[in-house]
């Protein structure tokens, strides 16, 4: 995809952008080493992306982080991800808590590591008067599971009485995801040249504009982001209508 010069940049942002951040293995292999070096590279990328994302005024960011079937990876690269979030939140949750930014992390956290846990609820509890952007991290997520773990709060509240069978619609559903609450992402961009959603917002991507783009993702920055959402901002979306909805 074209990177467009700064007189080209999008005149307007959608209000929420998810990314896949795919291709930090191929990035590190590339240049001969490990792909724990490429996951290091691609924390730097999401810093600029964040800071990126900001300034251009998107409201919402969620990016892929830890997959639940990244588990299947060796134990060596998965510990290194995990270390990878502990010193990212380490170094960078005061300059996003003073810079307005609202830390979210979506995904089952049930069997994560202690610390993990506590470092993940610290993020959003100190965030969480923040309103400038809200970065919502998917860790051990997968759209399967969460759409699994909806469906088990609902029954379980049929069950109790709380709702009715015969009211559950797409917006009750909704409402018992990860997400609730928050507007479904505009725009999801995948980097790395990899077409498809690997498990990713399955329930909310119903309508969301796709972008794929052949930067890997340590190289990943704020032209790159312009560029996808100036490809955005060319799309019609009609939601399945005839017209043209504005976003």
């Amino acid at each position: 995809m074209a990177q467009p010069s700064a007189s080209q940049a999008p005149a307007s942002s959608p209000r929420h952008v998810a990314i896949i951040m795919d291709g930090n293995g191929r990035w590190a292999k590339q240049r001969g080493r490990p792909r724990t070096f490429g996951h290091a590279e691609g924390v730097e990328a999401l810093r600029r992306t964040v800071e990126a994302a900001g300034e251009l005024g998107v409201q919402y960011l969620t990016v892929f982080g830890f997959s639940t079937e990244n588990w299947r990876r060796p134990a060596e690269e998965v510990s290194a991800l995990f270390d990878l979030l502990r010193l990212y939140v380490a170094r960078d949750l005061d300059k996003l808590v003073n810079e307005g930014v609202r830390v979210r992390v979506i995904g089952e956290r049930k069997g994560l590591q202690p610390d993990i846990a506590e470092i993940i609820e610290n993020a959003e509890a100190k965030s969480r008067q923040n309103d400038k952007l809200n970065l919502i991290i998917a860790f051990n997520y997968g759209g399967q599971d969460e759409i699994a773990r909806a469906a088990r709060r609902l029954v379980a509240d049929v069950a109790a009485g709380k709702i009715r069978t015969e009211d559950i619609n797409p917006d009750t559903f909704g409402a018992y995801l990860d997400t609730a609450g928050w507007p479904p992402p505009d725009l999801l961009i995948r980097t790395s040249n990899e077409y498809r959603l690997s498990n990713f917002m399955l329930w909310q991507a119903a309508y969301t504009e796709l972008v794929f783009t052949d930067t890997l993702w340590p190289d990943f920055d704020k032209r790159a982001l312009e560029s996808a959402i100036a490809e955005y901002n060319k799309r019609e979306r009609r939601f399945g209508g005839t017209e043209p909805v504005a976003s």
